[in-house]
């Protein structure tokens, strides 16, 4: 793993095998559930899944905050832009299950907040 990037322990088996995670990995697996999330039009800084391709993944780390806390607990706070017309506390209840659930089910590690700030809302364009 590269110098000076803060990474976590997921297993230690305290033998042969460890497991370490970048927090830049918790953040884009953060960044791609929420932006899979129906009504959530992108991350702040306009990062959505279409944009992977140009940007890479790593683009997608934007707009997320990640805490990890000496039990490997997780904190994650999101910046998201609402598609007009969804409800954001559906919207920002689908994304905080969705990223609960991709972190713990990627990393084993718990998830104990998901905060959403909603920064903008995107108008659909018309044909």
């Amino acid at each position: 793993m590269a110098e000076g990037r803060n990474t976590y322990t997921i297993r230690d088996d305290g033998g042969l095998s460890t497991v370490k995670i970048a927090e830049d990995v918790v953040a884009i697996i953060a960044g791609m559930a929420a932006t899979e999330a129906k009504g959530v039009s992108s991350l702040a800084g306009n990062i959505t899944n279409d944009s992977i391709p140009k940007k890479g993944a790593k683009s997608l780390a934007k707009g997320v905050h990640i805490d990890v806390d000496e039990e490997n607990k997780v904190k994650v706070n999101l910046a998201l832009t609402i598609e007009y017309g969804y409800s954001i506390p559906e919207v920002a209840r689908d994304v905080q299950e969705r990223v609960k659930n991709g972190i713990e089910s990627m990393t084993g590690m718990e998830v104990t907040e998901v905060n959403i700030s909603v920064g903008d809302v995107e108008m659909k364009e018309e044909d």
